[in-house]
Parts: C-alpha cells; sequence; structure tokens
C-alpha cells in the first residue's frame, strides 16, 4: 500500500463499501492494502494527525464490515446494527442517517470544517475513503429510481 496508486478508483468494479459507506478497496487500513509494518505505522500517524484518534500500529487492520476478522474500529455501532436488521449497508435501511451512521458520517465534516492542512496524498490517503454519506445517498437514490 505504500502509495495510493496501488488501490483501486471511484466506481470500478472492485469497489466494496462498509456498512456504512465507506470505502473498504481504498481505506489504508483494508487488510488488502497493507504490506508491511511501515504501512501500519504510517496510517496510525496519519489518523493521529488528521484525526486525533490514536490506533497501534499493531491494531491498524481491518477485514472490512463484510468480513470476519480484525476491525480496526471494534466499538463502531453500524456494522452490528445493519447486520442485525440484515442490510447490506446503511443506504438501504428504513432508517437512513439514524444517530449510529452519524457517528461515521459526520467526522469528516468536522474535520474539514476545522481546517487542518492537508500534505499531499492525504485527500486519496485518508479523506476520499470515508466521504461515505454522499455514497450512501447515491445508493439511496438509485434504489428510488429503481421502484
Amino acid at each position: 500500500m505504500s502509495t495510493a496508486a496501488g488501490m483501486k478508483g471511484e466506481g470500478t468494479v472492485g469497489e466494496i463499501l462498509s456498512k456504512c459507506g465507506f470505502r473498504c478497496d481504498i481505506c489504508p487500513a483494508y487488510t488488502e492494502n497493507i504490506e508491511s509494518d511501515e504501512d501500519r505505522a504510517a496510517v496510525s500517524r496519519g489518523w493521529k494527525r488528521l484525526f486525533g484518534f490514536e490506533v497501534p500500529p499493531d491494531r491498524v487492520e481491518c477485514a472490512g464490515c463484510n468480513n470476519e476478522g480484525q476491525h480496526a474500529d471494534t466499538g463502531c455501532p453500524v456494522r452490528p446494527c445493519a447486520i442485525e436488521k440484515g442490510v447490506e449497508n446503511c443506504a438501504y435501511c428504513t432508517e437512513f442517517e439514524c444517530g449510529a451512521l452519524r457517528t461515521r458520517t459526520g467526522f469528516l465534516k468536522d474535520y474539514l470544517k476545522n481546517g487542518q492542512d492537508l500534505i499531499k496524498g492525504d485527500y486519496e490517503r485518508y479523506i476520499r475513503p470515508y466521504e461515505s454519506r454522499k455514497r450512501l445517498i447515491r445508493l439511496r437514490k438509485g434504489q428510488e429510481d429503481a421502484d
């Protein structure tokens, strides 16, 4: 994963969405994107610098919501809720934009509002994977158009 170049692009066949709409396939913590301990350490430093939360490098790995295994956010309220409701992701939930989902879609807005400086590569690596709200709305719109 040393660069974002190896990760898939928006709208590709390989797009993998989490329950809350994060893009697993381009997430720097996704198991398939981690090649070394240095990758884990770089993600840990990046998350701390940009978002203020500390995840020890040995915890920086995520199998993705749709898989069993290690998950980077063990306290996520969205994954168990979506599994319990039997929905692929929150776009298909009758309680779309509930409080649990807002915990995952609101943090980027808060981050961007605070105006932290992005260095080269930050957007692709640390912002784009987590722009979930617009993805989920796009999916909901497609669902409504199909009805």
